[in-house]
């Protein structure tokens, strides 16, 4: 749901310039409730956060804020179930993440991540059309179903002009674009992202998180990235889960800002955070 648009029994929450829609509870589709995340070796177990809990509704963008090593990769790889949760519990449309069998997991759920791609040698084309094989046949033909979901992604990116070029020839934002293409054409509930404005300049993390924002409220996707472009989180997202080793909060930017929750961020010898502009300021 864009931003300003309001349906029956919605309320909308305005604060100085930050405005959102409150989402019913009913259309909740990702969920964490008291969740722990961390790693496990052997008998070790390192906890990475925990008492993490939030919902996100369809056609909601948020965002996963929060200082460097706090586990926002962490969390994004535990919702997207590429590494297993400590403890509590990841709902999608309210069944258990690890009650999902793989393939129907594929089909809600559609993740990307720093790692680099397996082969740059692939054309832009071929490389979104890789979205489509949780649907495809054992030998992997593409149905003129498929087909339309490429082409539908390749045009909301806008990366028409670079469908035949081979991925190694794309700058770091075109390859970006070219790995959100890939996700949406997957066709799921649910798109994941660690980081998608890195090593991209403003502009660039802009553009890439406008394109975000106009999927979810466009497609009614719940679409959730990690970021640390705090400012620009405020600006854009619907949600925002801020996590902090004493206390993590979740709600609207509006709802956050109203909290202090953006505050004790950053020490404030250094950094403080404005509340009237929404943004964060260098202490000289």
């Amino acid at each position: 749901m864009a931003i300003g648009a309001k349906e029956e029994n919605d309320i909308l929450i305005t604060y100085k310039n930050f405005s959102i829609i409150s989402t019913k509870k009913e259309n909740i589709i990702l969920e964490a409730k008291n969740l722990a995340i961390g790693y496990t070796s052997g008998k070790k177990q390192t906890d990475v956060a925990d008492h993490i809990s939030f919902g996100l509704a369809k056609g909601e963008l948020g965002a996963i804020v929060g200082i460097n090593g706090i586990g926002k990769s962490t969390l994004l790889r535990t919702l997207g179930r590429v590494q297993p949760k400590l403890s509590g519990s990841v709902t999608i449309n309210n069944k258990l993440i690890e009650s999902l069998k793989s393939d129907e997991l594929a089909t809600l759920v559609s993740i990307v991540l720093t790692e680099p791609i397996a082969s740059k040698n692939l054309t832009v084309s071929q490389l979104i059309s890789l979205g489509r094989h949780p649907y495809t046949n054992w030998i992997g033909t593409l149905s003129a179903e498929d087909q339309s979901k490429i082409l539908k992604a390749i045009e909301i990116l806008e990366l028409e002009s670079l469908r035949h070029n081979k991925c190694y020839e794309l700058s770091d934002g075109q390859l970006q674009k070219v790995m959100i293409a890939r996700a949406l054409a997957q066709d799921t509930e649910i798109i994941l992202l660690d980081e998608p404005t890195t090593h991209l300049d403003l502009y660039h993390k802009v553009h890439i998180l406008k394109l975000l924002q106009r999927i979810a409220h466009d497609t009614n996707k719940v679409v959730l990235y990690t970021t640390h472009e705090i400012d620009l989180a405020i600006q854009l997202c619907d949600k925002i889960f801020v996590m902090n080793k004493d206390n993590n909060n979740f709600g609207a930017p509006c709802e956050l800002i109203e909290s202090k929750s953006f505050e004790d961020l950053f020490p404030k010898d250094t950094i403080t955070f404005n509340p009237e502009s929404g943004s964060f300021k260098i202490n000289k």
